[in-house]
Protein backbone atom coordinates (compact mmCIF):
# COMPACT_ATOMS: atom_id res chain seq x y z
CA UNK A 1 0.00 0.00 0.00
CA UNK A 2 2.85 2.35 0.84
CA UNK A 3 4.42 1.77 -2.57
CA UNK A 4 1.19 2.74 -4.33
CA UNK A 5 0.93 5.96 -2.35
CA UNK A 6 4.57 6.76 -3.09
CA UNK A 7 3.99 6.11 -6.80
CA UNK A 8 0.91 8.37 -6.81
CA UNK A 9 2.88 11.07 -4.99
CA UNK A 10 5.65 10.91 -7.59
CA UNK A 11 3.11 11.02 -10.42
CA UNK A 12 1.46 14.09 -8.88
CA UNK A 13 4.83 15.82 -8.58
CA UNK A 14 5.66 15.17 -12.22
CA UNK A 15 2.29 16.41 -13.48
CA UNK A 16 2.22 19.40 -11.12
CA UNK A 17 5.63 20.48 -12.39
CA UNK A 18 3.96 21.66 -15.60
CA UNK A 19 0.23 21.80 -14.84
CA UNK A 20 -0.82 22.96 -18.29
CA UNK A 21 0.35 19.64 -19.70
CA UNK A 22 -2.21 18.06 -17.37
CA UNK A 23 -4.81 20.42 -18.85
CA UNK A 24 -3.92 19.36 -22.38
CA UNK A 25 -3.89 15.64 -21.56
CA UNK A 26 -7.22 15.72 -19.71
CA UNK A 27 -8.77 17.90 -22.43
CA UNK A 28 -7.77 15.43 -25.14
CA UNK A 29 -8.98 12.42 -23.14
CA UNK A 30 -12.33 13.99 -22.32
CA UNK A 31 -12.83 15.50 -25.79
CA UNK A 32 -12.27 12.24 -27.61
CA UNK A 33 -13.95 10.14 -24.90
CA UNK A 34 -17.16 12.18 -24.53
CA UNK A 35 -18.39 12.68 -28.06
CA UNK A 36 -16.19 15.64 -29.04
CA UNK A 37 -17.83 18.14 -26.70
CA UNK A 38 -15.32 21.03 -26.47
CA UNK A 39 -17.16 22.92 -23.76
CA UNK A 40 -17.39 19.95 -21.39
CA UNK A 41 -13.78 18.98 -22.08
CA UNK A 42 -12.58 22.51 -21.31
CA UNK A 43 -14.55 22.85 -18.07
CA UNK A 44 -13.59 19.45 -16.68
CA UNK A 45 -9.95 20.02 -17.64
CA UNK A 46 -9.99 23.37 -15.84
CA UNK A 47 -11.35 21.73 -12.69
CA UNK A 48 -8.75 18.96 -12.75
CA UNK A 49 -5.85 21.30 -13.54
CA UNK A 50 -6.77 23.46 -10.54
CA UNK A 51 -5.67 20.62 -8.25
CA UNK A 52 -2.28 20.53 -9.94
CA UNK A 53 -1.97 24.32 -9.91
CA UNK A 54 -2.43 24.39 -6.14
CA UNK A 55 0.57 22.14 -5.63
CA UNK A 56 2.63 23.85 -8.30
CA UNK A 57 2.05 27.40 -7.05
CA UNK A 58 2.70 26.33 -3.46
CA UNK A 59 5.96 24.59 -4.45
CA UNK A 60 7.16 27.54 -6.53
CA UNK A 61 6.44 30.02 -3.76
CA UNK A 62 8.21 27.81 -1.22
CA UNK A 63 11.32 27.74 -3.42
CA UNK A 64 11.26 31.46 -4.17
CA UNK A 65 10.33 32.85 -0.77
CA UNK A 66 11.39 30.07 1.59
CA UNK A 67 7.96 29.74 3.22
CA UNK A 68 5.56 26.81 2.97
CA UNK A 69 2.64 28.89 4.21
CA UNK A 70 1.11 29.61 0.80
CA UNK A 71 -0.49 26.19 0.38
CA UNK A 72 -2.46 26.75 3.59
CA UNK A 73 -3.32 30.28 2.49
CA UNK A 74 -4.66 28.93 -0.82
CA UNK A 75 -6.76 26.35 1.00
CA UNK A 76 -8.03 29.03 3.40
CA UNK A 77 -9.09 31.25 0.49
CA UNK A 78 -10.88 28.32 -1.14
CA UNK A 79 -12.75 27.61 2.10
CA UNK A 80 -13.68 31.26 2.59
CA UNK A 81 -14.86 31.53 -1.02
CA UNK A 82 -16.91 28.33 -0.61
CA UNK A 83 -18.56 29.77 2.50
CA UNK A 84 -19.34 33.05 0.77
CA UNK A 85 -20.76 31.28 -2.29
CA UNK A 86 -22.84 28.99 -0.09
CA UNK A 87 -24.18 31.99 1.83
CA UNK A 88 -25.03 33.76 -1.43
CA UNK A 89 -26.84 30.70 -2.78
CA UNK A 90 -28.74 30.28 0.47
CA UNK A 91 -29.90 33.90 0.41
CA UNK A 92 -30.93 33.85 -3.25
CA UNK A 93 -32.39 30.36 -3.71
CA UNK A 94 -32.95 29.20 -0.15
CA UNK A 95 -30.80 26.09 -0.66
CA UNK A 96 -27.16 25.26 -1.28
CA UNK A 97 -26.00 23.44 -4.41
CA UNK A 98 -22.60 21.97 -3.53
CA UNK A 99 -21.85 20.92 -7.11
CA UNK A 100 -22.20 24.50 -8.36
CA UNK A 101 -19.96 25.76 -5.56
CA UNK A 102 -17.24 23.24 -6.42
CA UNK A 103 -17.48 24.06 -10.13
CA UNK A 104 -17.27 27.80 -9.47
CA UNK A 105 -14.32 27.36 -7.13
CA UNK A 106 -12.55 25.13 -9.63
CA UNK A 107 -12.89 27.61 -12.47
CA UNK A 108 -12.13 30.67 -10.38
CA UNK A 109 -9.17 28.85 -8.84
CA UNK A 110 -7.92 27.91 -12.31
CA UNK A 111 -8.01 31.54 -13.39
CA UNK A 112 -6.33 32.95 -10.28
CA UNK A 113 -3.81 30.15 -9.76
CA UNK A 114 -2.94 30.15 -13.46
CA UNK A 115 -2.11 33.84 -13.21
CA UNK A 116 -0.10 33.21 -10.03
CA UNK A 117 1.75 30.36 -11.76
CA UNK A 118 2.79 32.58 -14.67
CA UNK A 119 3.74 35.44 -12.33
CA UNK A 120 5.83 33.17 -10.10
CA UNK A 121 7.42 31.58 -13.17
CA UNK A 122 8.60 34.95 -14.47
CA UNK A 123 9.64 36.02 -10.98
CA UNK A 124 11.67 32.82 -10.56
CA UNK A 125 13.35 33.28 -13.93
CA UNK A 126 14.22 36.86 -12.99
CA UNK A 127 15.55 35.80 -9.61
CA UNK A 128 17.67 33.10 -11.24
CA UNK A 129 19.06 35.55 -13.80
CA UNK A 130 19.97 38.09 -11.12
CA UNK A 131 21.61 35.52 -8.83
CA UNK A 132 23.71 33.98 -11.66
Amino acid sequence: MNEILEWLHQLYKVIAFVPFVAFLITWLIIYYGCGRNKRKATYVSMDITTLFLIGSVAYMSRNLFGSGMLVWTIILFFLIAAGLLGNLQNRIKGRIDLVKIVRTLGRLGFLLLGACYVLLLFFGIGKYMISS
